[in-house]
């Protein structure tokens, strides 16, 4: 297939290009700034581009569309414009160019209302009920897609949930060096169950649903490891592999609630642009239970996990031995 992968300059995005190319497939790229993979085309733009990312679909067979705004906090407008208006310019590149295949990248935040969620299915996005405005724009966004589905245009969307591995900026690389630097603690007990995805599995799963796109069409599913753990076993397990003291200390929800509520407000009043030390909403994924069922995923797809969670800490610690 000739497939445009857009966001290929973040790990999974890259993952995924380099898997395609691996196998066979025709893959181009398009992101804004250039992602270095080795054996695929290159194009440089920004997904709130008409113009450019219908010049990227041209002649395409499917889309694998992963291009977001992922920070954790910023103003409104900039979601909006990347999660929302940016899926709205592909889906119409995509009818135009008679397109037939699209892979929407969401997250499983597009259905957390902030309660905990146990062997939970995929519920629909609500952009009403997320929390936070990066959950906001990406439950908007996967709906305008998942509403795209139709005659000549087949949609599924995939939620993989906090993916990790070597090489990780995002989960991996904000725990360790704020454990490194004395300021991860844990909230709450530390028991809450907590789903995670090793990213090759992600990868994996996110290609299965490019090549089930005609069966699964329609459909939002998430994906993990299917290995929930309490959330100080995944802290202690990621700040081993790189050689740092996992948190000892614990703060009780409600205090890190509020002083996430008030660190955004200090973030908002500064138009800061930085990550915080905590939110809201962060506070909420470190205090309850969120663990996904897998087996819809598994069928739909025809796909496992390759990667157990014990071989990816052995991994993790590998690359940080290197």
């Amino acid at each position: 297939m000739k497939v445009l992968v857009t966001g290929a300059s973040g790990m999974l995005g890259g993952g995924v290009a380099l898997k395609l190319a691996a196998r066979g497939d025709d893959v181009t790229v398009f992101q804004r700034r250039p992602s270095s993979l080795t054996g695929v085309r290159e194009i440089t733009g920004d997904i709130t581009d008409q113009a450019a990312i219908g010049r990227a679909v041209e002649g395409m067979d499917a889309v694998v569309h992963l291009a977001a705004k992922v920070n954790v906090t910023g103003p409104w407008p900039e979601y909006a414009a990347a999660n929302i208006e940016g899926v709205r310019n592909l889906v119409g590149a995509l009818k135009q160019a008679g397109t037939p295949r699209l892979v929407q990248v969401s997250s499983p935040s597009v259905a957390h209302h902030g309660h905990a969620l146990t062997g939970a299915g995929a519920g629909p996005a609500d952009p009403r009920r997320a929390r936070g405005n990066y959950a906001r724009s990406k439950a908007t966004g996967e709906r305008i897609a998942l509403a795209a589905d139709g005659p000549g245009l087949a949609v599924v969307a995939v939620r993989p949930h906090l993916v990790w591995g070597p090489g990780d900026t995002q989960l991996v690389g904000r725990i360790v060096e704020r454990a490194r630097q004395g300021r991860l603690p844990l909230i709450g007990s530390g028991a809450a169950l907590i789903d995670t995805t090793y990213v090759d599995n992600a990868v994996d799963a996110t290609v299965a649903a490019l090549d089930h796109a005609e069966s699964a069409r329609g459909r939002a599913l998430v994906v993990t490891n299917g290995e929930p753990r309490p959330v100080a076993d995944l802290f202690a397990r990621l700040c081993d592999a790189a050689g740092v003291q996992p948190p000892a200390r614990r703060v009780p929800f409600p205090v890190a609630w509020l002083a996430g509520a008030a660190v955004e407000g200090a973030w908002a009043l500064g138009k800061r642009h930085d990550d915080p030390p905590i939110t809201r909403f962060l506070a909420e994924q470190l205090a309850t239970a969120h663990w996904f069922e897998q087996r819809t995923t598994r069928a739909v797809l025809d796909w496992t996990p390759a990667v157990g969670l014990e071989e990816g800490f052995d991994r993790l610690a590998r690359w940080y031995a290197r």
